[in-house]
């Protein structure tokens, strides 16, 4: 399985109404995506932070880590905007090289600070929700939302294609270590070109023998999931309504000022 269909299959939050974790997740991804706020986006981080560690059980080690990987992505794309070459130096800082300064500018600096934050705290409330929250009861909340069915079949097919392919690309691997294939950085790359050539063969068939065998099961099109109803809790409605008007109002008076 996939680590983080492990973690939200363990999570202390799974038991939670699916409806109101969807509602809470993309209530504030909106409110920091619109605001564009250093103080939302730190709030929405913390808060997201705080329910999936402490309250969902999540490690903060682990948590850590899955973070580690958006957060090196949006480091490495963020670079074109904070350093730039030119025989003019900006005001923020300012590195002679040759007749070039390598450099940039206030403005560039807090764009990338705001950038970064809005992204981090948009990814904690996506993790929240995948971390919480099954994929079956995700599709069911979407469901219930009057998504296009076909929309819903295809998440969940390309969900279960992406176990396949984890999956043979895993069983790949483990073959190729068997037989050192990974002793040095020459076999490791040609190791490397060898999977990449057939994994995509090999997924393609197992997907098609996975199809098949949807078929001979009556599969018409719709994938029926029984899906396990959890009440809507009033303590935990108030909670997150709070927390919504909250964003809304520091929203609207980051607007304002």
């Amino acid at each position: 399985m996939i680590v983080v269909d492990k973690l939200c299959y363990r999570s202390k939050l799974r038991l939670v109404n699916a409806g109101e974790k969807f509602i809470f997740s993309v209530m504030t991804l909106l409110f920091c995506i619109i605001s564009r706020s250093l103080l939302i986006a730190g709030i929405a981080f913390w808060v997201n932070g705080f329910l999936t560690v402490k309250k969902g059980g999540i490690s903060f080690g682990r948590y850590i880590r899955l973070l580690a990987v958006p957060f090196t992505f949006l480091i490495l794309s963020t670079l074109a905007i904070i350093v730039n070459f030119s025989k003019v130096p900006l005001d923020a800082y300012a590195v002679p090289v040759g007749t070039f300064f390598i450099t940039g500018s206030k403005a560039s600096l807090a764009f990338a600070i705001q950038l970064i934050a809005t992204a981090m705290a948009s990814v904690s409330c996506l993790y929240f929700l995948s971390l919480n929250t099954t994929m079956t009861d995700i599709l069911d909340v979407l469901g219930k939302m009057h998504c296009p069915e076909m929309m819903i079949e295809l998440m969940m097919l390309i969900y279960r294609f992406i176990f396949v392919l984890m999956e043979t690309a895993s069983a790949i691997m483990v073959s190729q270590k068997s037989r050192l294939g990974n002793k040095n950085l020459k076999t490791s790359v040609k190791s490397f070109g060898h999977m990449g050539a057939g994994l995509f063969i090999r997924a393609l068939r197992r997907s098609n023998f996975l199809y098949d065998a949807m078929e001979s099961r009556c599969y018409n099109g719709k994938i029926k999931v029984l899906s396990v109803q959890h009440p809507v809790k009033k303590k935990e409605a108030v909670g997150i309504l709070l927390f919504e008007l909250l964003l809304l109002g520091l929203t609207i008076w980051r607007k304002l000022v």
